[in-house]
């Protein structure tokens, strides 16, 4: 069912009685072509790739919950390209045009809102950093604006000018940034794939991997055995967990971010904002709640919940940075189990096993990088070459030491 401005008008004059399932509801198989491990917004997005791109859609994404239960509905919907290091610069740049086109691309309303993001700094030393940055992603042919303090100010007139332990000193503003409604895109993912053949398999636990002779041969799941030529592990904060079935340590730490949201307030909040003296970033929904998050809770945890110490530490920022918002009342709060990787960028590549493949390691980046992560996961598993986008996203990397170290914090998983 193609969705339109004419179906939706015709379904409300007719009582909505004609819409149909969004996705097939099959039992799995007993062999696939490949087999994806995750069924969030990269292993969605990895099988649309293969069958849009690669014509192969003998595909089955295995889901252990439902569709988007994981970090794709656990996240502040944050979408942007400003990055600096050569790796990470142009993969981001590649995400970025890809959600401009991902609405037309699905016919899926994934409600991507290109707002704009405005990175605060608040000392000389930062200013000269976010110039340099600025100046890399105009490079890289994105877009930034250097602010100075009068310029945040006409922007955001809200924020709190008078502090003196974190003045405000200007910002770097990423006109095509902003946001977009997490769930709509794992749901825009699973239909595009499911009309092109693939079979997204629910409630499917992978219990084994199964290796014959250095070559994976498929999985053993709480639905019985699958045969595969080719399996993809993309199970984010799970990653470590999934590998461990095949006999693979991978070099990532699972740590909790969480996130919250406040009733539904009249607009106030036109952009996306980040406090850079508090790891604070905030917008606001389009249902008028404010989504804001922070700092990781430091301490490995494979839990879907947070701290309060970090609670108090995410809100002492947000009234520092905006005091108004303080008047808001919290409405539920989450946590993302985040795989983090020792130098803050992810991993896509093979392993040592033939026919066994890897995405992981996204850190804070994993929601903004979904298209571009299932399309060179996708190029990696049908042509066996990265894509010229992900070739610094080796799995080695971490034992050769050619490592992408964007914040320049060091190889040290609770840094990044």
């Amino acid at each position: 069912m193609r969705y339109s401005g004419f179906r939706v008008f015709a379904q409300g004059l007719t009582g909505n009685r004609g819409w149909r399932p969004a996705w097939r509801k099959p039992a799995p198989k007993a062999e696939y072509d490949v087999l994806i491990i995750g069924g969030g917004g990269h292993g969605l997005a990895t099988a649309w790739y293969l069958a849009q791109n690669h014509g192969i859609t003998n595909v089955a994404v295995l889901e252990k919950g439902y569709l988007g239960s994981g970090n794709i509905g656990r996240n502040t919907t944050i979408v942007r390209a400003n990055y600096f290091l050569p790796g990470n610069s142009e993969f981001y740049s590649h995400s970025l045009k890809l959600w401009e086109g991902l609405e037309s691309a699905l016919n899926y309303n994934v409600m991507h809102s290109q707002r704009g993001l405005i990175n605060l700094f608040h000392s000389d030393g930062q200013r000269d950093a976010f110039a340099r940055r600025g100046n890399a992603m105009l490079a890289q042919g994105d877009d930034a604006v250097l602010l100075d303090r009068d310029g945040v100010r006409r922007m955001l007139p809200y924020l709190d000018y008078r502090q003196v332990r974190f003045p405000i000193y200007g910002g770097l503003y990423h006109p095509r940034g902003g946001t977009a409604r997490h769930d709509a895109v794992a749901w825009g993912y699973a239909r595009a794939a499911d009309q092109r053949g693939v079979d997204l398999i629910e409630n499917c636990e992978v219990t084994g991997i199964d290796v014959e002779n250095g070559r994976v041969t498929g999985v053993q799941t709480t639905r019985g055995a699958i045969r595969a030529r080719k399996v993809a592990m993309v199970a984010a904060g799970r990653s470590g967990q999934v590998a461990a079935l095949a006999g693979m340590r991978l070099p990532i730490e699972s740590h909790v971010l969480q996130a919250f949201v406040t009733e539904g307030l009249k607009p106030v909040i036109d952009h996306v904002i980040s406090f850079g003296m508090g790891h604070f970033y905030i917008s606001q929904s389009d249902k008028g709640g404010l989504v804001f998050g922070g700092d990781l809770d430091f301490y490995a945890s494979y839990a879907a919940r947070g701290n309060l110490p970090m609670v108090e530490h995410v809100m002492e920022a947000g009234m520092t940075l905006m005091p108004m918002i303080g008047r808001a009342k919290v409405l539920r709060s989450w946590g993302g189990i985040m795989d983090m990787s020792p130098d803050g960028s992810p991993i896509i590549d093979r392993t040592h096993i033939e026919g066994l493949f890897v995405n992981c390691g996204w850190n804070y980046g994993g929601f903004k990088a979904a298209p571009a992560s299932g399309w060179a996961l996708a190029h990696l598993i049908a042509t066996g070459q990265p894509h010229e986008t992900a070739t610094r996203f080796r799995l080695d990397r971490f034992a050769t030491g050619h490592l992408l170290d964007e914040e320049g914090t060091g190889s040290q998983h609770n840094l990044h």
